[in-house]
Formats: structure tokens, C-alpha cells, sequence
């Protein structure tokens, strides 16, 4: 049996049910928060909660967190809407892709937190529940950037290099040549699947270690930050599509070591404090807001 001497890439991301367009990065996202809700379910069920408060919750977090997502993407990349030749409507046309994960999350994180308010639960015990998930929707996700050929790095001949096409971003398709093949740009280091490898294994991490320690309520949303940034920070450095700098680095990478910074002080902070052990049960947990 033969290897592939590349990863190969889909050279279409929208597919046409009539005049409704299917397109694959949205599936991809529908997918990770389907299994981020499924999971933070489960998490907050074994915490004496029950499943229609997670759903709740998500009513608040989902659709800010998909603002805050396009709003930070819109705001660090902003020549394609606002600069010479953009188009400042299409800063509306989220179908197309731009979700920015520091504006979702943090949008995210106040719609929960104005949810779990309302209710008078812990939002850090909420948020330990929620983190794991989050990683492997954050996984599924980067599957949309694979249908729509973003996110790559430098040049390899590696065998776990990705083909790269030139695309037609408005019809979601890969350009095509004379004779009405695929054109192919070359062989690149997939930084979306790196991402999304490392999204995996903190998130296994985490669970493995919330089941072996006694950790206190925070702790766990905040080693998803800090695990997240860690490999975002390396992996951001390796891509080449172009992106907005400060100081000779992307700007996600500045933000990648504020975020990594911030889950190390929320982690300290959590322990220090003495908080209760994320496993409290929902009685215990919702008895005073925090």
C-alpha cells in the first residue's frame, strides 16, 4: 500500500441544497459545539447539576460568543473590510469565515457569567465544567480551515505535508487551470492540524488530571488557558498567511503570551484562595454567586 506523499486538501467548502449554501466551516463549528455541550453536560451533571442548565447557559454564551468571535477577528484584520478596496459590509458576513477564539471566548465567558449570576451558581465551577470541551470544539473547528485551505505554514516536504490549492475564497472552491484541473500552490506544514492535535491532547490532559487531583473550582478553566496558549504561541509563529504584527511578531502571539500569563495568575489565585473543590455539588455550588 502506497502513502500519500502529501496530506491532501478538499478543493470545494460550499456545496448548494438549492439557493441555501452549505458550507463546511460552519459545519465544523456546529460539530464542536454539539460535543462542547455534550461533555460540559456530562461534567456539570457529575457536579449534582442538570442538563437544561447548560443549555441555559448557552443561550447567553453562544451567540456573544460568536459576536466577540467576529468582532476580534474584524478588529486584528481589518484591511480586508476597512482598508483600500474592502468591502465594510462583508465585516457582517460571518459565513465566510473569521472567528477570532480570544473574542469568542471572552464574550463567551461574560454571557456565561451573566447566566450563571442570574441563577446564583459558581461560574468558576461552571467554567471547570465547560474548559475540556471547549479544547475539542476548538479541534473540530480547525477541520474548516483544512475545507477551506487557510492556515498553513512554510514549505515542507514532510510526509504529513499539506497540499495547498489556490482558492476562490467567494465561491469556496480551488481555482482552476486551462484545463480545468485544481491548481496547486505546493506542499505546506498544516498549522491547522497542529492546533488541533495539541487542542485534543490538553484537552485529555485536563481530564486526566481533573480526575486524579483535588483541584479548586477555576483551576481547570485555567489550565485551558494556560495549555491552550502554550502550543497557540509556538504553532501562531510557524504560520505564513498574512497577519497583522506589533514588534515584529503577529499580534496572536502577543496575545497568545497575555492569555498563558492570565491563566497562570488564575490558577495561583484559585489555589490560594482556598476555593472549593470544582467537584462541589450544584446546592453547594449555586449558593452564593461569584
Amino acid at each position: 500500500m502506497t502513502l500519500p506523499a502529501a496530506i491532501p486538501s478538499p478543493t470545494q467548502s460550499v456545496w448548494w441544497l438549492g439557493p441555501l449554501p452549505v458550507r463546511a466551516y460552519a459545519l465544523c463549528i456546529l460539530a464542536g459545539v454539539g460535543v462542547a455541550l455534550w461533555l460540559a453536560i456530562r461534567r456539570w451533571e457529575h457536579r449534582g447539576g442538570e442538563a437544561d442548565d447548560v443549555l441555559d447557559v448557552a443561550l447567553w454564551a453562544l451567540p456573544l460568543g460568536l459576536v466577540g468571535g467576529r468582532i476580534y477577528h474584524v478588529i486584528t484584520s481589518p484591511e480586508a473590510y476597512f482598508g483600500e478596496g474592502g468591502e465594510p459590509l462583508k465585516a457582517f458576513a460571518i459565513w465566510e469565515g473569521g472567528l477570532g477564539i480570544w473574542g469568542a471566548v471572552a464574550l463567551g465567558a461574560v454571557g456565561a457569567w451573566v447566566a450563571c449570576r442570574r441563577r446564583g451558581w459558581s461560574f468558576a465551577s461552571f467554567a471547570d465544567a465547560v474548559a475540556p470541551g471547549v479544547l475539542f470544539a476548538q479541534a473540530l473547528g480547525r477541520l474548516g480551515n483544512w475545507f477551506n485551505n487557510e492556515l498553513y505554514g512554510g514549505p515542507t516536504d514532510l510526509p504529513w505535508g499539506l497540499t495547498i490549492h489556490a482558492w476562490n475564497q467567494s465561491a469556496g472552491r480551488a481555482r482552476l487551470d486551462e484545463a480545468g484541473d485544481p491548481i496547486v500552490l505546493g506542499t505546506f506544514h498544516p498549522t491547522f492540524l497542529y492546533e488541533a492535535l495539541w487542542c485534543i491532547a490538553a484537552g485529555v490532559l485536563i481530564l486526566a488530571l481533573d480526575r486524579v487531583k483535588d483541584l479548586a473550582a477555576g483551576q481547570v478553566a485555567a489550565l485551558y488557558l494556560m495549555l491552550y496558549t502554550l502550543g497557540r504561541f509556538f504553532i501562531e509563529m510557524m504560520r505564513t498567511d498574512e497577519a497583522n504584527t506589533f514588534l515584529g511578531q503577529r499580534i496572536n502571539v502577543w496575545v497568545s503570551l497575555v492569555v498563558f500569563l492570565l491563566g497562570a495568575f488564575l490558577y495561583w489565585r484559585a489555589r490560594r484562595k482556598g476555593a472549593p473543590s470544582h467537584r462541589t455539588e450544584r446546592a453547594e455550588a449555586g449558593s452564593t454567586p461569584r
